[in-house]
């Protein structure tokens, strides 16, 4: 009932019609009740069409995710001027195969977008992310560049760090929103994986979040809740990120991480870098405000 409410918000403050910023609340006991179980898919191939495909099974394939008419946001990180080998990016056949996937199970529209950190023309080129998703040859498959009429201020009532921030309507009140980051190395907090993807779905001086990236990454999870989180680890970037740029600083794993608790889907990717999800502040603070799980010994992982 909060989310209806929330959504009928959005629409209302995007149309002009009310100066209220629409506001996301929902009680703790509620979140916990409703909270997936941790159930962690992991699949290896060099077949990235068929990967994908692999590592949705357990989960109930995309159809358990998107329903015949929803309207899909597939997020995927295009922040930056480099080649799929280079590894800064989600690579352009995961994000096609997962785009087609969608759309096999009925979606009416998937919207795939980023707000990068490079210039967009460039960063969606480069990645191959435009061309991949163009190639699909189906009206219904849209990629665009973030738009910034389209972020709406937000209130986080849960948020500790944040509690206002500006959102992207279409990530907000989209039918299914499917989380798909690359798994690299980070310079400010270590990894970055499926909830730090979140700040390409944002607008504003995304700078200033750093001061408690953790935390606020956290905050924002409790408003942009996807349905599906699936981490790329095709080719993961161990070192010089997010950005990287050369090729000897990653590592080709040909692996997909998925799971409907982006918490836990995390905290297992993080094993990839011989880390633990401890390490990860965004991690530790969105276990902590009962988003997900992150002890490893209490997930289901199947295929890992």
């Amino acid at each position: 009932m909060h989310r209806r409410q929330f959504l009928r918000d959005v629409l209302l403050w995007s149309a002009g019609a009310t100066l209220a910023l629409p506001r996301f609340t929902i009680r703790t006991e509620a979140l916990a009740a409703e909270k997936p179980p941790p159930l962690v898919s992991v699949a290896r191939g060099a077949d990235y069409p068929a990967l994908v495909t692999q590592v949705l099974e357990p989960l109930g394939s995309m159809a358990a995710f998107v329903r015949p008419g929803d309207r899909v946001v597939v997020k995927p990180n295009i922040g930056w001027d480099r080649s799929p080998e280079q590894g800064a990016n989600t690579h352009p056949q995961v994000v096609r195969a997962v785009v087609e996937a969608a759309l096999a199970a009925g979606a009416a529209r998937v919207l795939v977008f980023d707000r990068t950190c490079n210039e967009p023309r460039r960063c969606y080129a480069s990645s191959g992310i435009e061309a991949a998703v163009q190639a699909i040859g189906d009206r219904r498959a849209v990629i665009e560049h973030a738009d910034p009429r389209k972020f709406v201020p937000v209130e986080i009532s849960r948020g500790q760090a944040l509690t206002r921030w500006d959102i992207h309507r279409e990530a907000l009140d989209c039918d299914c929103y499917i989380n798909l980051p690359v798994a690299k190395h980070h310079g400010l907090s270590g990894l970055t994986l499926g909830l730090k993807n979140a700040m390409g779905a944002i607008g504003g001086n995304r700078g200033t979040l750093h001061h408690d990236l953790g935390q606020s990454l956290a905050d924002l999870a409790t408003v942009l809740q996807p349905k599906l989180t699936l981490i790329d680890a095709t080719r993961i970037l161990l070192r010089n990120g997010p950005q990287g740029g050369d090729v000897a600083d990653v590592r080709r794993l040909d692996t997909l991480v998925a799971s409907a608790d982006p918490v836990a889907a995390d905290a297992w990717a993080t094993t990839l870098f011989d880390l633990r999800p401890e390490t990860i502040a965004s991690t530790v603070a969105a276990h902590r405000m009962g988003l997900g799980e992150m002890d490893l010994a209490r997930m289901r992982v199947v295929g890992g």
